[in-house]
């Protein structure tokens, strides 16, 4: 076998038909023994010539792995090739790594491949293993009775990370926002689906809490119903992270205070209210700048319908208008607020939020 190729679900036979039309010659197997997302390719001239073009040409395609050796799936066996292909492949490596994946049923696990192949290697090339940035992947690929030895750059796995080497976490800065919404009103159906998408849209970015904050008198029953989307819309993205996420996940509290009393207990502390009457980001970018520096609690306040009261401005550090000559949706607001925040540290190399 030379390649193997991993496409999404379902994707299999048209990522199969593609490279028999791009590579001339070559054998192809989809869904080898019913395992979907695979597809092996033999009878490769040029592995490498042949991955580049696949890459560059199907779409469909997700990740091309080129064979180094082919072996039973045994687990001494597997170890042997896997030393054989490293004592040739991670010449000049400072550190690598061990990924298995296994399909259908072994006497082993892929933990137990992991540090089997792991040890051996280290052992008889005296190399660093390097869990989070190898410079080179060892991979091995079991698919039932036959396993692929296949090796890799690890720069190459880094583009498929989430987070990449030097790229940024918010967290710090995210744990550090309050968000105090003005409660949206009319219709009760569109208030249930106003506070469920706002409430999904905070949890997603995990802020310190949001604050429902009116600036008048609001109906009981719309009150109430803007509250139950908003911890519905809470619940069911935090259960989603939950799942999804290896670390803990914070769940963003929910609170109901009078705008100007917030206003007013906060004074003292940063407080970004956003309208399209304020300055855009870039202009009070150097404002923004020490706004954000520090740990101190940020409090950014947005309207609904109506908009701010426009009294709140004299007590609050900066004004933002997110996006000028466009008025932003309720459900929106938010989330363009944090992104700006977001996006302004990020451009403006804030190390000191860290």
């Amino acid at each position: 076998m030379d390649l193997l190729v991993k496409t999404p679900r379902g994707l299999e036979g048209v990522a199969a038909s593609r490279i028999e039309e791009e590579i001339e010659g070559v054998r192809v197997t989809v869904k080898p023994y019913g395992f979907t997302g695979l597809v092996l390719v033999e009878g490769v001239v040029d592995a490498r010539t042949a991955v580049d073009l696949i890459l560059s040409r199907i779409p469909e395609v997700e990740r091309v792995l080129m064979v180094r050796r082919e072996v039973e799936s045994r687990l001494d066996e597997i170890v042997k090739a896997a030393v054989e292909v490293a004592s040739s492949e991670l010449k000049g490596c400072e550190a690598f790594a061990v990924r298995t994946t296994r399909r259908g049923k072994q006497e082993f696990t892929s933990v137990d491949v992991n540090v089997r192949v792991g040890a051996a290697i280290k052992e008889a090339l005296n190399l660093d293993v390097d869990l989070e940035t190898p410079s080179k992947v060892v991979y091995v690929e079991v698919v039932k009775d036959r396993t692929f030895i296949c090796v890799e750059d690890g720069r190459v796995e880094w583009g498929f990370k989430k987070m990449k080497p030097g790229k940024r976490e918010f967290h710090q800065l995210l744990r550090r926002i309050s968000v105090a919404q003005k409660p949206y009103t009319g219709p009760l159906d569109a208030v249930r689906n106003m506070g469920i998408r706002i409430g999904r849209a905070l949890q997603t970015f995990e802020v310190s809490e949001l604050v429902v904050a009116p600036d008048g008198p609001v109906k009981g029953d719309e009150m109430r119903v803007f509250l139950q989307g908003l911890e519905e819309g809470i619940d069911s993205r935090y259960e989603v992270q939950r799942k999804a996420y290896s670390r803990s996940v914070v769940k963003v509290p929910v609170y109901v205070q009078d705008l100007y009393q917030l206003v007013r207990s906060r004074r003292g502390e940063h407080i970004i209210a956003t309208s399209t009457r304020g300055e855009s980001v870039s202009r009070v970018a150097d404002k923004l700048d020490e706004v954000l520096k520090g740990n101190g609690r940020i409090t950014v306040l947005i309207g609904a319908r109506e908009g701010l009261p426009t009294g709140v401005f004299r007590f609050s550090s900066l004004v933002l208008d997110l996006s000028p000559g466009i008025t932003i949706s309720t459900d929106y607001a938010c989330v363009a607020a944090i992104i700006a925040l977001i996006t302004h540290v990020e451009e403006r190399s804030l190390k000191q939020i860290y």
